[in-house]
């Protein structure tokens, strides 16, 4: 990372460049004899009494004392993606969020507050694609009644790590109180290769409605309802995958839960893949392999050619799982909740 000119390291960053993807390296106290330094490549939210704050694609937020910058300057935004499809974030966020509907919503200008009696976060918080038609600080209490009335915790749902996110409402939720608490990538890639993964699909049983043995493997299915069936089966296709349990014998249970389950949204040339699990006692044989690969297949069928799902950055096998099918990081999002 490249900050001299004819050879004198430079500050070429100033409050103005705030909202701009900024490279900046400053001086730490290394606790040695000789001055250490520390680059931070991010968003430049902030820039007030002397202080600093950069939000990095992570959705990490970095505050650095300007005495002890000693080179910035901004920077492109991060290259575009080399394999997979073309995404902007604006559709991404669109197609994930029809994949995933709630049981009520209401708009608050270009915000949309969504309800769903509390059944994941993603169906109970408020998605800020735009102007909410006020200030953002009246905005956020009118989230917190909102969600208040309906009882429910008041989140809100954000996109860092790609252009055109969110990270400067990042950091206005941060100075108005709201803390981070889960992150996760939203990936993509394209979807023939996950069709082609070679697994005996045969096995898999699609259908349109979750059955109750299907529900037994969910493991968000601990509230049931009619409120989570509505969430569960929304979007323009849905699909639901099952891998039964039984495989035979006089021993076979016919009603022991399925050995993997999978969900599939189809929404124009997107195919989005949800809840993927493989029962604990049948993993490592290749089962969330199967379901994906028959998911895709009954995608690419219904015209799709690109792919896209949702992972915890803490979830590391299905990561890894992920990255053998093509599927790479387009952009983090990250639910904030009110304190």
């Amino acid at each position: 990372m490249e900050f001299t000119i004819g050879g004198r390291l430079e500050v070429r960053i100033t409050p103005a460049d705030v909202g701009k993807r900024v490279s900046v390296r400053r001086r730490t106290d290394g606790g040695g004899t000789g001055a250490e330094f520390t680059d931070v490549v991010g968003v430049l939210t902030s820039w007030n009494n002397g202080v600093l704050s950069i939000t990095r694609k992570s959705g990490e937020s970095v505050h650095i004392v300007e005495s002890s910058v000693v080179a910035g300057k901004v920077v492109p935004a991060a290259p575009a993606r080399r394999r997979g499809p073309a995404a902007s974030f604006g559709e991404l966020a669109s197609v994930t969020a029809h994949a995933w509907q709630p049981v009520e919503s209401e708009a608050l200008g270009d915000w949309r507050l969504r309800a769903a009696g509390g059944f994941t976060r993603r169906a109970n918080s408020a998605l800020p694609l735009g102007d909410p038609g006020l200030p953002v600080g009246e905005a956020l209490g009118r989230v917190r009644d909102w969600y208040e009335e309906r009882g429910l915790p008041a989140y809100v749902q954000t996109a860092t790590g790609a252009e055109g996110t969110q990270e400067l409402l990042c950091a206005e939720l941060e100075r108005h109180g709201w803390r981070r608490e889960v992150s996760a990538e939203v990936r993509i890639a394209a979807l023939a290769p996950v069709g082609d993964l070679e697994a005996d699909v045969r096995a898999v049983r699609l259908t349109r409605e979750p059955d109750a043995a299907w529900l037994a493997r969910y493991q968000r299915f601990s509230t049931p309802g009619p409120h989570v069936l509505r969430v569960l089966g929304s979007g323009p296709s849905v699909w639901f995958a099952t891998v039964p349990g039984a495989t035979g014998g006089a021993d076979a249970d016919p009603d022991a839960p399925p050995a993997a389950i999978g969900r599939c949204v189809v929404d124009g040339r997107w195919a989005g893949f949800m809840a993927v699990e493989v029962a604990p006692e049948q993993r490592r044989r290749g089962l969330g392999t199967t379901v994906m690969a028959a998911l895709a297949r009954r995608a690419l069928d219904e015209g799709a050619s690109a792919a896209w799902l949702q992972v915890e950055e803490d979830n590391e096998g299905a990561r890894a799982l992920y990255d053998g099918m093509g599927f790479a990081a387009h952009h983090r999002y990250h639910h904030y909740r009110s304190a």
